[in-house]
């Protein structure tokens, strides 16, 4: 493989996105076919840049211009027994080809590194496009699936609502009218007639009803368009009804405060 080496220099240190990056220790095992053995260099402390399928290594982190570059095609990524803790080397098939010896500072350093590279061959990219685009197919399908399922009626849907006491709407009753207005059990103040409970445990009796107001007839004088009042056609409304029964209490509080000032009790 040809490389331009002025393009890849300026990518190693330009500002794109960095995978990983970070110290180790390589060194090089060159295998010698006819010999059968292998030869490998000396510890040298470099600055690693992962970037794509390319791990490039400087002689420092500041350096401008990487000192070696890494592809990351048809390698495999192993732990390798050495005398160096946390040791792994990036292997290759082809006949000849160098082995790299890399040593992390420590467990988690090494194992991020083996993750990286192995995740940065376009092998492995290929193989996650495929399984990506075998879940999107099948979820494609699960989707044409549920459109294509017969919908469930709206009006079934109702009656399963409904068919639970719990959520069916209270039933409205025809108020009972007495001289014109709701009487208390007829559930127009309190749902379904219920009397509200007093301290002892009981039932409040309901309040007395106003007097009927006849007419000269005798006959009591309620309009079919518009109820009149029990007691005066001029007590329509809440607040005249109020201040009419409230004339009594007036009349009792005034003779109230004239027998206080004789000085009767």
């Amino acid at each position: 493989m040809k490389l331009n080496e002025r393009s890849v220099a300026h990518y190693a240190t330009c500002d794109s996105p960095t995978d990983h990056a970070g110290f180790l220790r390589k060194r090089v095992e060159r295998h010698h076919h006819h010999a059968h053995h292998h030869h490998a260099t000396s510890y040298q402390r470099r600055w690693f840049v992962l970037k794509g399928n390319l791990l490039f290594y400087f002689e420092e982190r500041e350096s401008r211009e990487p000192m070696g570059l890494v592809v990351l095609e048809g390698c495999t990524v192993e732990l390798c027994e050495a005398a160096e803790e946390f040791a792994f080397a990036i292997r290759f098939d082809d006949a000849g080809a160098r082995a790299y010896v890399l040593v992390a500072d420590g467990q988690a350093a090494m194992e991020a590194w083996v993750k990286a590279i192995s995740r940065a061959s376009f092998d492995y990219m290929r193989l996650v496009v495929r399984e990506l685009e075998k879940q999107l197919e099948e979820a494609c399908k699960s989707l044409a699936a549920c459109r294509n399922s017969p919908r469930r009626s709206s009006s079934s849907g109702r009656k399963r609502h409904l068919s639970n006491p719990a959520l069916q709407p209270l039933q409205e009753k025809p108020a009972v009218l007495e001289n014109g207005y709701s009487t208390w059990g007829s559930g127009g103040g309190v749902p379904g007639g219920a009397t509200c409970p007093d301290r002892d445990g009981g039932h409040a009796k309901p309040p007395p009803l106003p007097p009927r107001r006849r007419s000269a007839a005798g006959s009591a004088a309620v309009s079919p368009a518009m109820p009149e009042s029990p007691v005066s056609p001029d007590t329509a409304c809440f607040s005249k009804l109020h201040s009419w029964y409230g004339q009594e209490i007036v009349v009792l509080r005034r003779e109230w405060q004239e027998r206080q000032k004789r000085g009767h009790p």
